[in-house]
């Protein structure tokens, strides 16, 4: 059972830590060199799949990893879950109130605030890439054992 936690976990996060370094190396940036309003536009039906995906994801790393520090009571899996969880209550409290502002329905996809947003949008998505990058590296350190 404690392997398939393992791989679960590393699995997990690790596919959570690749999407969100291409969300900010590669799918943003190229969302925003394509004009304010075309970025707008395509940032809301990007974000609310790529939600789906990654909280999903998010929910297994951290659950695996605290089951793991549980069974084996290695505290490297504690100690790689926390920088997982955290990009969750990270993106409801400090990343939603962007979310929201992009994605109202009377938004101006073509001014400057909304370039703006878009904008802190990658900042703060990379902060989730970031801490998701910290957690995937000690996962693999303690699969390898002691």
């Amino acid at each position: 059972m404690t392997e398939v936690l393992a791989f679960a976990a590393v699995l997990s996060c690790t596919l959570f830590t690749g999407a969100a370094i291409y969300i900010n190396l590669v799918e943003h940036p190229a969302r925003l060199s394509c004009g304010t309003k075309i970025a707008a536009t395509q940032w809301k039906p990007s974000y609310e799949r790529a939600t789906k995906m990654q909280a999903s994801l998010a929910i297994v790393a951290t659950l695996a990893g605290l089951m793991l520090w549980f069974r084996r009571g290695s505290s490297l899996w504690l100690l790689g879950a926390g920088p997982m969880f955290l990009a969750i209550p990270f993106t409801l409290i400090v990343i939603r109130p962007t979310n929201t502002r992009l994605g109202r329905p009377d938004r101006d996809l073509e001014d400057s605030e909304t370039r703006e947003l878009l904008e802190r949008w990658g900042r703060l998505h990379a902060v989730r890439s970031g801490l998701s990058l910290v957690a995937s590296v000690v996962y693999l350190r303690a699969m390898s054992g002691p």
